[in-house]
């Protein structure tokens, strides 16, 4: 079972041992680090599953098995390192590995202990923990990192004592906090942190951090590049690429595309196969798949007829010729923007309200026919 801080099916960033296609962040730390110029907190920013959390932990690693860089003595002094990376076989790598290193502490959300439920944000007292961890640690004077995966997930009472820290950082201590939607932080919790962007994956990166992860992507739907479908229908997200992958998204995004093929002719048996398997008992991951392709295949429709272009990588087969046929211009774009819009809202609303997820798939497929018709 995953914990809050790992993606279902993919390994914890803790075990994760290469981060692909971030080599500017990483330079970027290790540059700071090198001219003296480490900042106490760090802000680690971009989409989901771009590999944020992977980047703490090495970062993490780093820290607490690098000693500081010293002024040049009789001898000189050490070359500064080139990289974040750690051996594995390194006393603090395999400490934290086994969960057992006295130098890191990690903050996410946590079991309610009255219900033993897992709550839906990280609480104050999950912040407060961490005055604890420097004061029963300070004694040896090494230094101490704290990751919070996600900063988004604090409520005001724990984001508020965390501001209190980095107002008033421990001496030897950096923070390091995880965020895929920096804005809705504290702004005075932003700008008491050094921020670091990553970008998305390309098709490439993603197949060697699949290739690492031990995932092996297939392709059942007959578009020949697997990983580049992935790339593109994940926005170069690995850990939205894991979930689509594992939910056997591709396929299912196949199967829209086809269904949309024919129209305005609606093939109304494979409506109602997707209808049903979207209403199946325990589908509720799929179900809310099915809506977010749903969502992206009206975007991608939308941003064809509004540029004239369509997609550069087809995320199935005969999808450009597809986009293009039911989003000729500007108008149609409009249109499919519209749709989009709309569809969106009422599944949101249907899905909270509990309405029967069969009904609303077929009803949100008919909607789309009746727009390529009008």
């Amino acid at each position: 079972m995953s914990t809050p801080d790992q993606i279902e099916g993919a390994p914890h960033p803790r075990d994760t041992p290469t981060l692909f296609g971030q080599d500017v962040a990483e330079q970027a730390f290790l540059d700071a680090f090198t001219t003296g110029r480490l900042h106490h907190a760090w802000l680690l920013t971009g989409p989901r599953g771009i590999g944020k959390a992977t980047l703490a932990w090495r970062i993490a690693r780093f820290l607490l098995a690098t000693p500081p860089l010293e002024d040049d003595g009789l001898f000189g002094a050490p070359p500064p390192p080139t990289s974040l990376a750690i051996d594995p076989e390194h006393p603090v790598a395999r400490r934290i590995a086994a969960g057992a290193e006295p130098g890191l502490k990690a903050i996410t959300r946590t079991p309610n202990p009255t219900t033993d439920r897992m709550r839906d944000q990280i609480v104050v007292d999950d912040i407060r923990a961490l005055a604890g961890f420097f004061q029963l640690s300070a004694t040896d004077g090494g230094r101490r990192v704290v990751i919070v995966d996600a900063a988004d997930d604090m409520n005001t009472s724990a984001a508020n004592a965390l501001l209190k820290m980095l107002e008033e950082p421990p001496e030897r201590a950096t923070l390091l906090l995880i965020s895929h939607q920096p804005s809705g932080l504290l702004p005075t919790i932003r700008s008491r942190c050094r921020t670091l962007r990553l970008n998305t994956l390309s098709a490439e990166d993603m197949a060697r951090a699949f290739d690492q992860a031990g995932i092996d992507v297939g392709d059942a739907t007959g578009v020949g590049d697997a990983t580049g479908a992935l790339a593109e229908l994940s926005g170069g997200s690995v850990g939205a690429a894991i979930r689509l992958s594992l939910l056997d998204g591709l396929k299912t995004y196949a199967d829209l595309v086809a269904l949309i093929q024919n129209l305005p002719q609606f093939d109304r048996a494979a409506a109602l196969k997707l209808a049903e398997a979207a209403a199946a008992r325990g589908a509720d991951a799929k179900r809310d798949l099915l809506f977010e392709l749903i969502d992206l295949l009206l975007s991608r429709l939308a941003r064809t007829g509004a540029t004239g272009l369509a997609p550069g990588i087809e995320a199935a087969p005969g999808e450009a010729a597809t986009l293009a046929r039911l989003a000729p211009d500007q108008a149609a774009g409009r249109a499919w923007a519209q749709i989009a819009q709309e569809t969106g809202a009422r599944a949101r609303h249907g899905v909270a309200v509990n309405l029967d997820p069969a009904a609303l798939v077929l009803d949100t497929l008919i909607k789309i026919s009746q727009t390529a018709t009008g």
